[in-house]
């Protein structure tokens, strides 16, 4: 199955709008998570765990991730890579 970088970006969305109940329209690339929606660490958490498990990748602590866009470039570029 070819995964799209927008059917990527549309489940990344719908997975953080469903953490805090946020309008997807209102989560944009550049949107901070902790800064514009008081997102806290556990709620990171469980985003993280329900983007390793949907797409099949894993996340590193390590890795910075702190707006809507980071969190799809990191899965989009993770995602096509496994799947070469």
């Amino acid at each position: 199955m070819i995964v799209t970088n927008k059917a990527i970006e549309k489940e990344v969305i719908r997975i953080i709008s469903r953490t805090k109940e946020i309008k997807p329209t209102r989560l944009q690339a550049e949107a901070r998570l902790s800064q514009d929606f008081g997102f806290d660490t556990l709620d990171l958490v469980d985003i993280i765990l329900e983007l390793e498990k949907n797409f099949g990748i894993t996340i590193p602590d390590e890795v910075p991730i702190n707006t809507v866009g980071d969190f799809i470039d990191y899965v989009a570029s993770n995602t096509m890579r496994a799947a070469c």
